[in-house]
């Protein structure tokens, strides 16, 4: 019985140092770019927002990890930083709608607040959680459209980050029905 309690220890190890490594590789793949090419050109702020957004991403999946052992909860919390993360990270970069200055875009930050009040209102239980991420779809979808009438691609893209919304609350809903 120890024995399979080390396996499972190692093999939770495994991941994490894979899941870290690829956060770190993520950091330094822009740092060697920029010594190759002028086409990347980050700056120390760019290097350490990025530091910050993956490191507190993974530093919040980890949490869930250990709060959670419901396959269905990790996976849903999983896609809700994806979510977050590339709604933040492509708003900032290159803008959902139109450029990164397009004053449309702040309507994006305000999904991902509905999420986290949403979140946070249902006491980061599963039935409220897939109630916010919900919400969460919705706003996304209502901001695209609006979107669309100043930047038609720019929106039809950010519609499609809904379905990620919406993929993490299924996870949420199934994690809720299970004992």
């Amino acid at each position: 019985m120890a024995s399979d309690v080390s396996i499972m220890g190692r093999w939770g190890n495994r991941w994490r140092i894979a899941g870290w490594g690829m956060a770190v590789c993520s950091l330094l793949l822009p740092f060697v770019a920029m010594q190759f090419t002028s086409d990347v050109n980050w700056t120390a702020s760019d290097l350490i927002f990025a530091a910050a957004m993956i490191g507190g991403s993974g530093l919040l999946f980890e949490l869930t990890v250990s709060m959670s052992d419901n396959n269905a909860y990790r996976i849903g919390v999983a896609l809700a930083l994806a979510a977050a993360f590339l709604t933040i990270w492509a708003t900032g970069a290159v803008g959902m709608i139109g450029d990164e200055g397009n004053p449309l875009n702040l309507m994006f930050a305000g999904v991902i607040a509905l999420a986290l009040l949403g979140s946070a209102l249902g006491g980061f239980k599963a039935p409220g959680m897939a109630k916010a991420m919900v919400a969460a779809a919705v706003a996304q979808f209502l901001a695209a459209t609006i979107g669309m009438f100043s930047d038609l691609l720019g929106g039809i893209y950010s519609a499609m980050f809904a379905g990620i919304w919406l993929a993490s609350a299924a996870m949420f809903r199934r994690a809720g029905k299970q004992p």
